[in-house]
Formats: C-alpha cells, sequence, structure tokens
C-alpha cells in the first residue's frame, strides 16, 4: 500500500523551517540534497539558487515530512495560496503508474512518470480538482522516503 506524506515548497528558507520543525519533532534527517547536487550540463543550476534545498524529508512516526526551495527562475511561491503539495510513496513502479494515470486524468500534469536524475520513478501533476501530486518510487526504499 502506498504512503501519503505532506511536501511543502518554500521560498529559499525551507532548511530554516525544516530545522526548526526538527527541534519540535526530534528525530534525523533522513535526506537533505542539495540543488547544486543536481547541476549538470543537462540542468544548470543558477549560482544563487545553488545552496538551495532540492530534497529534505524528516521521519516523523511512520510519516515524513518533505520539502524543498523553489529555483527563482519558477519564481516565488504564492504563500497565501496551495504551496504545499501531496507526496505518494509507491511500492512499485505498476503501482506508480496507475496512481498517476488515475489521478491525473482530467488534470494538468507537470512532469510525467519517468526515471529522476536522483535515482526515483518519478511523476508531478495538478489534479482537475487543483490539487498537486508528486507520485514516486524509489526501489531502494520501496515505499518508505
Amino acid at each position: 500500500m502506498a504512503l501519503i506524506n505532506p511536501h511543502i515548497n518554500f521560498n529559499g528558507n525551507a532548511e530554516e523551517a525544516f530545522n526548526f520543525y526538527k527541534s519540535v519533532f526530534g528525530g534525523e534527517f533522513a535526506m537533505v540534497m542539495r540543488l547544486k547536487d543536481l547541476s549538470s550540463p543537462e540542468f544548470p543550476v543558477a549560482e544563487n539558487d545553488a545552496n538551495k534545498i532540492l530534497h529534505i524529508a524528516l521521519p516523523i512516526g511512520n510519516n515524513v515530512l518533505m520539502g524543498n526551495d523553489v529555483p527563482e527562475s519558477l519564481g516565488p511561491v504564492n504563500e497565501n495560496e496551495n504551496r504545499s503539495k501531496i507526496s505518494v510513496s509507491a511500492e512499485s513502479r505498476e503501482e506508480a503508474d496507475k496512481l498517476f494515470d488515475g489521478l491525473s486524468a482530467g488534470g494538468n500534469i507537470e512532469m510525467p512518470m519517468d526515471d529522476s536524475p536522483w535515482g526515483s520513478y518519478f511523476g508531478m501533476f495538478r489534479d482537475k480538482f487543483g490539487i498537486e501530486w508528486m507520485i514516486d518510487f524509489d526501489p531502494k526504499h520501496k515505499g518508505k522516503v
């Protein structure tokens, strides 16, 4: 069965926010990846975005709170609107495809399901109700972030 976890977008202060959440919930980060970690000729990262958070994950009980900084090139997150996504960690590629195809029907696909540069099978979309979703299968974690 897939796991559902909240994912929050930030305007450059994801690390500060997650250190605060960690101080409240305790625990250790399962992952901290910066935009510079993904930089390549195919995916250049602006110098002012290099140290921003690409992905951060804080396990809380059986769930994981995740987040990232939005690169400046994509514009600021409107903090008065929905700035969060629902992240679903699937147990298989087949389950990821089924969930992606079902939930994205009638919606707007932002990133089709494909192998990601960070090693998982990943896709992102806004459903027909305007809710933002990310579907992920990481064979190293099998349904766990």
